[in-house]
């Protein structure tokens, strides 16, 4: 029996991008749109079941993606996402990059996005 091929959907309710592995929720990165056009990534989670298996790193490219492909500015805010866009190309982003007072570390003390 094969692993299920990991899934990312955009919950728009949710206000987040989810990565699924099967029917179970492995994942995701939270946004803010604003009225300017820009989308805000603000936190990314994976659960610990899946932590280690580089889902984050699909997570955030099809995140991404998916943002730059709808002409959105991709506001990196958070940490992981922040780190993924300075270590690879994303087709046709557009990036504002926040001043440091900006940035915010979402993630709690010693718990890591992937």
């Amino acid at each position: 029996m094969t692993d299920p091929t990991p899934t990312v959907t955009r919950n728009e309710d949710a206000s987040r991008y989810e990565i699924h592995v099967g029917d179970k929720l492995a994942g995701f990165a939270e946004y803010k749109t604003r009225p300017d056009g820009r989308i805000l990534f603000t936190h990314t989670e994976t659960e610990k079941e899946f932590r280690g298996q580089g889902l984050a790193d699909i997570l955030a490219s099809e995140a991404l993606s998916d943002a730059a492909r709808e002409g959105a500015t991709i506001v990196p805010l958070c940490p992981f996402i922040a780190k993924y866009l300075s270590e690879n190309e994303v087709a046709g982003a557009v990036i504002d990059w926040p001043r440091s007072s900006q940035a915010q570390d979402s993630a709690s003390p010693g718990e890591s996005p992937a």
